[in-house]
C-alpha cells in the first residue's frame, strides 16, 4: 500500500476489471455458446476483441456521435460488429443475447467479498460506478454475493465514463462532498477522469485484467492510494 487517505465518507468501485474478472466469465460463455453453435475460434481472442471495442463506442457516446443507449444495446452493437469481423456470423442471434447477459454474470476476483465485507463494518460507504446499467449491476452483484450499500450507475447520468457527470452525479446521490468521495479503479483513464471531477483516488491494479501475460500500468499521476487488494483499501479507510 503506497499513499495515505483521510475524510472519506464514501467509496465507488468500477465493476469491469475492478471488482470482476470479466476475461475469464466472457471467455467461457463464448467458448460454450460456440460449442453450442459448432463453431471454432479463438475464444480468448474474441473476448479481447470485444472488449477493446467498448472504450470506442463509450467515447462515441460521450462524444455526442451516438445517442445514449444501455450498455446491453452497445454490447451487442460491439459484438455483432466482432462476430462479422472474425467470420462467426453464424451465431445465432438468441445465442448473441445470451452473450450480452454474461456481462451480468461476471464472477469477482476473490479478494472483493472479503474486503466488501470490512468496508461494510465501517462507517464508509461503498456503491458501484460502472458503466454497467442499474439492472446488468442489480443482477451481478446479487449473483456474485457482493454486499455494497447501493448500485450506481453511469446511466443515472445519461451518459458513461469517462464524462465529468457521472463521477459528480455519483457524489450528488451519495449527497458526499466530491473531495470526500473515492473512487476506486483499476484503469488509470478512470482515475484521471474521476480526479478531474473533485474526487479523491485509488489505484487497485489487476495485471491480469490486462490480459494473461500483461504487466498493470503504472498508477496515474497524482492518485491518493496504491492498494494491492481490497482488504488492504478496507485497511487504509478504516484505521
Amino acid at each position: 500500500m503506497r499513499g495515505d487517505i483521510d475524510g472519506i465518507e464514501a467509496a465507488v468501485f468500477d465493476v469491469f476489471g475492478t471488482l470482476t474478472d470479466w476475461r475469464t466469465s466472457v471467455t467461457a460463455e463464448l467458448a460454450a455458446a460456440g460449442e453450442r453453435a459448432e463453431l471454432t475460434a479463438d475464444w480468448p481472442s474474441v473476448a479481447d476483441d470485444w472488449r477493446r471495442a467498448y472504450p470506442v463506442y463509450l467515447r462515441r457516446v460521450v462524444d455526442g456521435e451516438l445517442p445514449y443507449r444501455p450498455l446491453d444495446a452497445l454490447h451487442r452493437l460491439m459484438l455483432d460488429e466482432v462476430l462479422a469481423e472474425r467470420g462467426l456470423e453464424a451465431l445465432s442471434g438468441a445465442e448473441r443475447d445470451g452473450l450480452v447477459r454474461a456481462w451480468h454474470r461476471l464472477r469477482p476476483w476473490p479478494d472483493v467479498p472479503p474486503g466488501l465485507e470490512r468496508l461494510r463494518a465501517s462507517t464508509v460507504l461503498t456503491a458501484t460506478l460502472s458503466n454497467g446499467g442499474v439492472g446488468l449491476l442489480t443482477r451481478l452483484t446479487k449473483r456474485a454475493g457482493l454486499r455494497l450499500d447501493a448500485i450506481l450507475s453511469a446511466e443515472l447520468a445519461g451518459s458513461y465514463k469517462p464524462d465529468a457527470r457521472v463521477y459528480r452525479k455519483a457524489a450528488e446521490l451519495l449527497q458526499v462532498p466530491p473531495h470526500r468521495l473515492l473512487m476506486v479503479a483499476c484503469h488509470p483513464d478512470d482515475l484521471t477522469a474521476a480526479a478531474r471531477s473533485g474526487l479523491r483516488t485509488a489505484y487497485l491494479p489487476r495485471a491480469r485484467e490486462w490480459g494473461p501475460d500483461a504487466a498493470a500500468p503504472p498508477p496515474p499521476e497524482g492518485v491518493d492510494l496504491v492498494v494491492d487488494d481490497l482488504p488492504s483499501l478496507a485497511d487504509a479507510l478504516t484505521r
